[in-house]
C-alpha cells in the first residue's frame, strides 16, 4: 500500500511506500537499523520493500518480522544467487507499537554523546573517529547543539558527553557546553591545548559542575607516547593538574590494546598520587574501528547502544562513527526518531534472546 499523496516506489514486487536497499549488509551489520528507521516512517498497512544481496537475510528477515508483528507478504529473487527482494507490510498493533521491555541496559534516552568536531592535535594509533590534525573539522553548529540538547532535556535526558576530535579545538566550545546547561556534562579531552590563550579562557569560563575526562594510557610516558605521540603524556599530566587546580572534577580514561596487569596497577598508583578518585577512572579496550587495525570487533549486537550525534548524522555508539553500518540517521535531529530507532532495535534483540533465536549475525 502506498500512502495517500505519496509518490509510489516501483519494485519487482509492485509499488511500495518505501524502499531499503541493504546491499550486502546482514541484520547484524546495519540492515536492521535501516529497516527500523524506514518502518517508523510508515503507517499501518504500508508496504516496505527490502532488497538484499546477503543470503542470511532470507532467514533473518521473516524472523524479525514475526518478532515485531509485521508481515512479509512476498519475496522475489533476481537470480538463483540473489539479490532478493522482500515486501513487508507494517502492522500496528500490540507487538509493533508496545514492543518489548529493554532489559537491564542504561535506558535509551538517558545519555547522549555529541561529537563537537573531528579535527585534533593528535593522531592516536587507535582513534575510532579517525581524528587528526588533517581531519575535516565537521564542527557541530551551535544552533544544532542548542536544538538537540533542548530536545534531549525535554525527553528526560540526563547525561551529556562532548567528545571529538579534540573539543577544545572547536572555537565555540563554551557555547556548546552552555547549551547543555541542566544536564550532567562531561568533556572528553587530551588536556594538552588549554594552557593559554583563548582556549584557556574557554576552560576558565566553564561551569565547575562540568567534568573533564582526560586520556592517560599509562603510568609513565612510554606506552602513552607510543600510542598518542611523543611528549603527549607529560602535557596530559600537566593538563590534569591545571584542571584540578581550577576546581574541575577530572576523570581519567586509559585505552589499551592489551590489559597488562602490572601496567594497570602502576597506572592506578600514579592516579592515586594525582588525587584522582577511584570512581573517576576508566580502563577500556581498543575497538577495531577507525584507525585501529586490531581490537575488539563491535556491532549492534556487541555494543550497548549509546546514541551519538555529529554534525552530519546519528550513530549507535561513539566508537562506531566511522562505520556506515552503525549509522542511525543522516541528520542529528530529531532526537526522538534517533532514540526511537534504537529502542525498537534493542526491543527486538531482547525478544530474540528470550525466545532463543539468533536473528542477527555479525560474523
Amino acid at each position: 500500500m502506498v500512502p495517500t499523496g505519496a509518490q509510489p516506489v516501483p519494485t519487482p514486487l509492485g509499488d511500495v511506500a518505501r524502499l531499503v536497499d541493504g546491499g550486502d549488509m546482514d541484520c547484524g551489520s546495519g540492515l536492521l537499523l535501516l529497516i527500523t528507521r524506514a518502518m517508523r516512517r510508515l503507517e499501518h498497512g504500508d508496504l516496505l520493500a527490502v532488497r538484499s544481496a546477503e543470503p542470511s537475510v532470507r532467514t533473518d528477515l521473516p524472523v524479525w518480522a514475526e518478532l515485531v508483528g509485521h508481515d512479509v507478504t512476498a519475496e522475489h529473487a533476481e537470480s538463483a544467487d540473489g539479490p532478493w527482494w522482500f515486501a513487508v507490510r507494517k502492522v500496528v498493533g500490540l507487538a509493533a507499537d508496545t514492543m518489548f521491555t529493554v532489559g537491564d541496559r542504561t535506558p535509551v534516552g538517558r545519555r547522549l554523546w555529541a561529537y563537537t568536531n573531528f579535527d585534533c592535535n593528535l593522531a592516536c594509533a587507535y582513534c575510532c573517529a579517525q581524528s587528526s590534525p588533517k581531519a575535516l573539522a565537521r564542527r557541530l553548529p551551535v544552533d544544532v547543539a542548542r536544538a538537540a540538547f533542548a530536545e534531549f532535556r525535554d525527553l528526560g535526558g540526563r547525561e551529556l558527553f562532548l567528545t571529538g576530535g579534540e573539543p577544545f579545538m572547536h572555537p565555540d566550545l563554551g557555547e556548546l557546553v552552555a547549551a547543555g546547561a541542566g544536564l550532567e556534562r562531561t568533556i572528553l579531552t587530551n588536556a594538552m591545548i588549554f594552557a593559554r590563550g583563548t582556549r584557556r579562557q574557554t576552560l576558565e569560563g566553564l561551569d565547575r559542575d562540568v567534568a573533564l575526562q582526560v586520556s592517560l594510557d599509562s603510568a609513565t610516558p612510554d606506552l602513552h607516547d607510543a600510542q598518542r605521540g611523543a611528549g603527549s603524556w607529560a602535557k596530559a599530566l600537566s593538563g590534569i593538574g591545571e584542571a584540578r587546580g581550577l576546581g574541575f572534577r577530572v576523570r581519567v580514561a586509559a585505552t589499551l590494546y592489551d590489559e597488562d596487569p602490572e601496567g594497570v596497577r602502576a597506572l592506578h598508583r600514579r592516579l592515586d598520587d594525582e588525587g584522582i578518585a577511584k570512581e573517576d577512572r576508566v580502563i577500556r579496550p581498543v575497538a577495531q574501528e577507525g584507525f585501529a587495525d586490531t581490537g575488539i570487533h563491535v556491532s549492534i549486537d556487541t555494543l550497548e547502544p549509546e546514541p551519538t550525534i555529529t554534525a552530519d548524522g546519528a550513530w549507535w555508539h561513539p566508537v562506531a562513527v566511522t562505520n556506515p553500518n552503525m549509522r542511525i540517521a543522516d541528520s542529528p535531529l530529531p532526537l526522538a526518531e534517533v532514540f526511537g530507532v534504537v529502542t525498537d532495535t534493542v526491543a527486538v534483540q531482547d525478544a530474540a534472546t528470550r525466545s532463543g533465536r539468533e536473528v542477527f549475525r555479525c560474523a
